[in-house]
């Protein structure tokens, strides 16, 4: 079973790590999304679920507002054409699904299949914005304890200047 957004709370809480969340009807696109937390401070982000021809998987986590090429990024990672993970992959390893993607669903990818790379721009940000395992919320992170978070998964990130 996938882990619940209070389970995920409580995981922050053991890593002493402080996050405020904010509730809101549900949201399934960044214009959406803007259009009832534009008003919350900090970087406002998005999570891709992406996977190459070989299969493996990637979570982009960057800024809203980049405009991101999947041809470029996969240039840069050395993946071998990306494309958007399907829906079933999605709940699979991460165990959300599509419109809930956050770097928190780190916390079901439990045999570390996938790769995660961060927006170094966004990383330079005193706060970030992701939904909590649900797309009727944003939970507003440091970045320093978003990274924190992300390597007490076992996952290890990579930051990148993308294009």
């Amino acid at each position: 079973m996938p882990a619940t957004p209070d389970e995920l709370f409580a995981a922050l809480r053991t890593l002493d790590i402080t996050t405020t969340t904010h509730h809101h009807p549900p949201v399934f696109t960044v214009e959406e999304a803007r259009a009832h937390c534009a008003h919350l401070p900090g970087g406002h982000c998005k999570s891709l679920f992406l996977k190459d021809k070989k299969d493996r998987l990637y979570l982009l986590v960057a800024l809203d507002e980049r405009a991101i090429e999947l041809n470029a990024i996969a240039k840069l990672i050395g993946a071998a054409r990306l494309s958007f993970g399907k829906p079933e992959l999605l709940m699979e390893v991460l165990g959300v699904t599509p419109g809930s993607v956050t770097p928190f669903a780190l916390v079901n990818d439990r045999e570390v299949r996938v790769t995660v790379v961060l927006d170094a721009g966004m990383m330079r940000l005193d706060l970030l914005n992701y939904h909590p395992l649900t797309n009727t919320a944003t939970t507003a992170i440091r970045p320093t304890d978003l990274r924190r978070f992300i390597v007490s998964t076992a996952h290890q990130p990579t930051e990148l200047e993308l294009p």
